[in-house]
């Protein structure tokens, strides 16, 4: 079993932390005795998290109540952190929208952008020199399966997921002589707030979500191994369906399964 203290160091940042999966990586390096920088917007499920952490594993916990969509937040974040040694960067906050592209609003759009694809690049700009300098540290990105395919009513946010994932396998080729280790995590189906947040019906969704800790577990357990990690068999199975199908079918049909999914 990897010594997560002793390979990335003593403290992680986990953003989107106050739910989900975030919430799940948070309790999962509690329990291997990372000190954690816990970044959300819901300060009041943070300090709730928080408490729990320091009493059940005597770890340190720093909140940090942010919005992480904000241009100003890696700067907000730097400064919160910066008398800190942080070796392992979860970038996990992030959001889709459902809907023709042309009704969702366009702030938002724009917004989950910034979310999505321009937060982890600055964050890991300003995190990983001391992690080279170090010659140890890890980036886990949150990704998709969203990220291998068109994905039409929810088509921007597959294409930030892609992002994602593409920016994760290039750094971990580049990452590998300064043993820094990074992986994206490309979940499906989860049991997390954000799916029903966007009017998905759970019933409509043709495979099981999976829980957000096994999801977590997945990509700690992965990370240093390889640039990408899908939880789950049925997972893993469409992934493989996807690359041998035409694209332009697998498209058309995503789009008819996510216009059944998002349906009232």
């Amino acid at each position: 079993m990897k010594d997560y203290r002793a390979r990335y160091g003593p403290w992680a940042i986990v953003t989107g932390a106050s739910s989900g999966i975030g919430e799940q990586f948070a309790r999962q390096l509690a329990a291997k005795k990372l000190h954690l920088v816990l970044v959300a917007r819901r300060r009041d499920r943070l300090d709730a998290l928080a408490a729990e952490l320091i009493r059940d594993h005597a770890v340190e916990i720093r909140v940090v109540e942010l919005d992480l969509a904000k241009p100003s937040a890696g700067a907000t974040l730097e400064a919160a952190t910066k008398d800190l040694e942080i070796g392992l960067l979860i970038n996990n906050a992030g959001y889709g929208l459902k809907g023709d592209f042309v009704d969702l609003d366009r702030q938002e759009q724009l917004r989950m952008i910034d979310l999505n694809c321009r937060l982890p690049v600055e964050l890991t700009h300003i995190y990983l020199p001391q992690m080279i300098a170090r010659r140890r540290g890890g980036l886990i990105i949150v990704a998709s399966t969203a990220a291998f395919q068109g994905l039409p009513y929810t088509s921007l946010y597959a294409a930030t997921k892609g992002f994602e994932v593409i920016f994760a396998e290039g750094l971990y080729e580049e990452l590998r002589p300064h043993h820094v280790d990074v992986i994206a995590l490309c979940p499906g189906p989860t049991d997390t707030e954000g799916p029903r947040r966007t009017g998905v019906d759970p019933a409509k969704v043709p495979i099981k979500m999976m829980s957000p800790a096994t999801v977590a577990q997945a990509a700690l357990d992965r990370l240093g191994q390889r640039t990408f990690i899908i939880p789950g068999f049925a997972n893993r199975f469409l992934y493989f369906l996807v690359r041998l199908l035409p694209r332009a079918f697998v498209t058309r049909t995503a789009g008819k399964s996510m216009r059944n999914i998002a349906s009232g």
